[in-house]
């Protein structure tokens, strides 16, 4: 049934989004404000779904295969007989099939909070650098699309309520003197919150026309989530973390993970499958998933090991491997790693060469800062008992406080993708790629890490970390100048105090930060060159004009498939040249020459 006031919204209450592209077939996402049928027409083709429905919203998954591939046409949305999409005046969305000659190109970041795009939501939360690459694409039709807009964490802020339309929202519902106080609880306030962060028309209509992929991270669910053992103790003797844990499961499912399977995971989705089967047995109405989705949402809470959010994408000829660096931790004390045996398996089953370029996809960065790493390191060996218990309760109480959760404050999981990592690069997994990139966000700066003298250790790929954090969400400046310094003062001490403990574990290969960090809201861009790799961290700047933000470059950085040819980048200073990055073009010689964006 129809949440109340659904009926007076636009029949299309989110979307549409494009979600999943390969070279003949592609998902459109939408929330409606009724059961229906949703048809997607483009070419003169059309592809029809039933909405499913969860907690009294409706949702449908349109799956729109046997296109051509290299194809690049514009597609309508009806509701049943009824066209809702485009909107009028706003220009129409495309879906482009991807192109086995078209070089890949991907656009990624993470940390994007909701709140107005006036002077007042600027002044809190900076320039939404997604809005600002969105009115880019939109104002520059010829501009090249990305094949891809990975999000990695953090769509949604559920501990936290920035937007005074969901502040609104909550207090209309219950009372926020009680818990979970001004946070979400249920699934009708998740419900909402994903309506307020999509819902900007900039946001929408990119959204409808780059492909996305996502996975979460912390504040999807809460800030710190899954942190330690005691931190998943404490949480579950409330009142309120059920509730909130399974909402938010459940939520994800419905607005994120659906979208990062293909046609044929769609097809092997338990869940999704009765979906699949109601509509092909003509069943009237449509199939309400809400108990078994909270149940599979209670349950992939309490036993990870029996759901995977992880998942991979081919984009071209490069690998993308997104994995869930939250909810599949082992975290007991004496072992605790980021993946537990299940997934960590799959990984390892999952990392194969032959690709151009291997992207690894976790929302938190692999590649700390060499210093931050030794802190987090000997954190964990001290709150795992290596100098007693009382200097073990000290180190576990500064982990939660202070956010040493990373993957170096999981060393057993790290070693173990490390070593993954290097066997692929040394050849032991096919052909090995040119480079292994991981792909994070999460820390709310950005940077680029490289690990160094790769074939001393047998490796014939270059492997980088790239960080882009935050797209909407900006540290305070005073933070922004002590994580500076740490990064870069704490390398040498903390390096001198683990290598003289042998409790400490030594990082087996050494990396160092070549570029960064940075602190702007920023969207980083991802072009495959035909012997390289190249980085482009835009921001957004608006001047005043809050509806036609431009963008603006960071910093670039050219990782040559061979040593010895880097390009350092821009001294990120705002110089004309740096006002806008240069369209990707759609050709597959489209970067024969390169220039600088």
């Amino acid at each position: 049934m129809s949440r109340p006031g659904d009926a007076d919204q636009h029949p299309l209450v989110l979307g549409p989004m494009l979600r999943y592209v390969d070279a003949t077939s592609a998902t459109v996402w939408v929330r409606t404000a009724q059961a229906c049928t949703v048809t997607v027409e483009r070419a003169g083709r059309t592809w029809s779904a039933r909405t499913f429905g969860v907690h009294g919203s409706h949702y449908a998954l349109v799956v729109c295969d046997g296109m051509e591939p290299a194809t690049d046409e514009t597609y309508e949305v009806r509701l049943d007989d009824e066209t809702v999409w485009p909107l009028e005046g706003e220009p129409p969305s495309r879906i482009r099939t991807l192109d086995p000659g078209r070089l890949p190109y991907l656009a990624f970041g993470s940390c994007r909070t909701t709140g107005t795009h006036d002077d007042a939501g600027n002044r809190v939360h900076g320039v939404d650098a997604l809005r600002s690459l969105a009115v880019a694409l939109r104002e520059d039709p010829e501009a090249g699309w990305p094949d891809l807009l990975l999000l990695l964490g953090d769509q949604v802020y559920a501990d936290t309520t920035p937007n005074p339309d969901l502040d609104e929202f909550l207090r209309a519902r219950r009372d926020v003197s009680e818990p979970p106080w001004e946070e979400i609880k249920d699934y009708v306030e998740y419900d909402e919150l994903y309506r307020l962060t999509w819902g900007d028309p900039v946001i929408r209509w990119a959204m409808s026309t780059v492909p996305s992929a996502m996975i979460f991270d912390d504040h999807d669910i809460r800030d710190d989530w899954n942190t330690s053992y005691s931190w998943r103790r404490d949480i579950r003797a409330t009142t309120w973390w059920q509730e909130r844990i399974v909402s938010g499961l459940a939520a994800y499912w419905v607005n994120q993970h659906l979208g990062n399977l293909s046609p044929a995971g769609l097809a092997q989705e338990p869940l999704f499958r009765r979906v699949l089967e109601h509509e092909a047995e003509g069943r009237d109405g449509e199939v309400d998933l809400t108990a078994d989705l909270d149940a599979l949402a209670a349950r992939a809470d309490a036993e990870p090991e029996t759901y995977r959010w992880s998942y991979t994408r081919e984009v071209g000829d490069c690998l993308l491997v997104v994995v869930d660096s939250r909810a599949a931790r082992d975290l007991q004390p004496d072992e605790r790693s980021m993946l537990d045996r299940a997934e960590a398996q799959w990984l390892d089953d999952t990392l194969r060469g032959g690709y151009r370029h291997v992207f690894v996809g976790t929302s938190l960065p692999f590649l700390l800062p060499p210093g931050l790493h030794d802190f987090e390191a000997m954190d964990e060996a001290v709150a795992q008992g290596a100098f007693g218990r009382r200097a073990a309760r000290l180190a576990e109480s500064m982990r939660r406080s202070i956010d040493l959760e990373h993957w170096a404050a999981f060393n057993h999981g790290f070693d173990e993708v490390f070593e993954m990592v290097m066997d692929l690069a040394r050849g032991h997994r096919d052909e090995a790629p040119q480079t292994v990139t991981f792909l994070s966000g999460d820390v709310h700066n950005s940077y680029f890490a490289e690990v160094t003298d790769e074939e001393q250790y047998g490796a014939r790929s270059r492997i980088t970390q790239a960080v882009c954090s935050p797209i909407r969400n900006p540290m305070p400046r005073g933070v922004r100048v002590a994580v500076s310094m740490l990064a870069k003062s704490l390398v040498r001490p903390m390096r001198f105090l683990a290598a003289r403990s042998e409790r400490v574990p030594d990082p087996r290969y050494p990396w160092t930060v070549t570029q960064g960090p940075w602190f702007d809201n920023n969207v980083a861009l991802c072009r495959v060159l035909p012997d390289a790799l190249e980085l482009t961290w835009v921001t957004g700047v608006d001047d005043g004009d809050h509806d036609h933000p431009r963008l603006r470059r960071v910093w670039q950085v050219e990782v040559p498939a061979a040593r010895g040819t880097e390009d350092t980048g821009s001294d990120g200073r705002p110089t004309p040249q740096d006002e806008l990055p240069e369209p990707a073009h759609s050709g597959p010689d489209r970067r024969g020459a390169h220039s600088v964006a």
